[in-house]
């Protein structure tokens, strides 16, 4: 009979295999039983889904629930002060990424014309000059400098604040509080504290784009009338944290990982054509956005095993994306590497909505940088480097990098 794998601590979280990999006891599990029965640290027995077919068909059957009540979800690392949950804890309004359908297809369908392929290639030319001025703001700092303060985070953030219509100028306390609310070692009360308060800052900014809309997608949405204010602030605080902070953490740590790899950033400069896979490629290798819990609704079957009524399931995408069962040398870097088929944005009805966004962005930063930083390196030794380990989106909390000059 299989053994219960019952890890101290919970989910292993230390990149102990190296800053851009997943932690060495995550891969030994999903080289021994892609779908480990887990223990967590309140005693809850459920899983751990590392490999690649089984995360696909998990995501892609949504008799895995994505709701995130407190009765039924069970974190699988410590968290002081969370609450012994006895009774349902109420849907979050607008909080689509924590619903099934029919009410996630309900609101997802209103956002689908706001991220099109097409009205995103529109925005192309936009993201480029965007781009483009904060490199020159770059340009005229002293080395060394913080990649993550002065180009990583203003770069989607003034995107993300532009297509919503929140004004930059309250940045500082928006990523405050999106920051607060994104770390994981931290008290309920503490957590729930960030959440109201950006709430509060959104609800009054959705209430005014109802009375006077103007051309931008909170106001597209709050001319609908269907949709109740405690719905525009949900969807809001969704799309302004997932839209600038998964970028903003794939700049920073995507560039960290390019000067990890000289052999790989020399081929990139060498021939700019390769910029779009090795977008795809960084997005593989990464996965920012690596753990995500489901709970199933029925006994189901997964990957051979048999997940009871009732458990927690958690997925890393970082793990799937590294299985040599679908990606060959998975733990390699490389931009030539054919990457169809990459979990980083999801999976199902849940795929991430934003991420042609997404690849834009990443595709102007990337050649941006490279091309007006040709000397661009860590000024810091690599191990010295924050991670952020602490935190629900990986990446670094600083990139401290120098240069010996900067092209026009």
């Amino acid at each position: 009979m299989n053994q219960i794998v019952n890890i101290p601590n919970g989910l292993p979280m230390e990149r102990d295999a190296g800053p851009f990999d997943p932690p060495s006891e995550i891969s030994r599990l999903r080289a021994a039983r892609p779908v480990s029965p887990l223990v967590f640290p309140d005693g809850h027995e459920g899983w751990l889904v590392t490999g690649y077919d089984a995360v696909r068909q998990m995501m892609a059957d949504t008799r895995f629930s994505s709701r995130l009540d407190l009765d039924v979800v069970h974190v699988p690392y410590e968290t002081p002060g969370m609450p012994v949950a006895t009774e349902p804890s109420p849907q979050l309004p607008g909080m689509f990424i924590a619903m099934d359908p029919p009410d996630h297809s309900r609101l997802r369908r209103r956002l689908t014309g706001a991220f099109t392929v097409k009205r995103m290639k529109q925005l192309e030319e936009h993201i480029a000059d965007i781009v483009e001025r904060q490199l020159d703001h770059l340009a005229r700092l002293a080395p060394p400098v913080d990649l993550v303060k002065e180009f990583a985070l203003p770069v989607p953030s003034l995107v993300i604040c532009e297509l919503l219509g929140v004004p930059y100028a309250d940045r500082d306390s928006f990523q405050a509080h999106s920051a607060q609310f994104m770390v994981k070692d931290q008290s309920l009360q503490e957590k729930m504290g960030a959440y109201v308060a950006l709430n509060t800052y959104l609800a009054e900014l959705v209430t005014r784009k109802r009375a006077t809309p103007g051309e931008d997608i909170l106001s597209d949405l709050a001319r609908q009338d269907d949709l109740s204010i405690e719905e525009l602030t949900g969807i809001a605080f969704l799309l302004l944290l997932a839209g600038h902070e998964t970028t903003a953490n794939m700049l920073s740590l995507g560039t960290f990982a390019l000067l990890e790899h000289p052999e790989q950033l020399t081929e990139l400069r060498a021939d700019p054509e390769l910029l779009p896979g090795a977008v795809e490629e960084l997005l593989r290798y990464l996965s920012v956005a690596d753990i995500f819990f489901r709970y199933a609704t029925e006994d189901l079957e997964l990957g051979g095993e048999t997940i009871a009524k009732g458990s927690t399931v958690v997925v890393s995408l970082l793990a799937a994306n590294r299985d040599p069962e679908r990606f060959e040398n998975p733990d390699t870097l490389d931009f030539r590497r054919k990457t169809r088929g990459l979990l980083s944005f999801g999976h199902g009805v849940h795929q991430c909505l934003g991420q042609q966004l997404a690849r834009i962005e990443m595709r102007a930063g990337f050649a941006g940088l490279l091309r007006r930083f040709p000397t661009l390196e860590l000024a810091v030794p690599a191990s010295e480097v924050r991670l952020r380990t602490d935190m629900n989106i990986y990446g670094v909390h600083e990139l401290p990098v120098t240069w010996t000059d900067a092209a026009g």
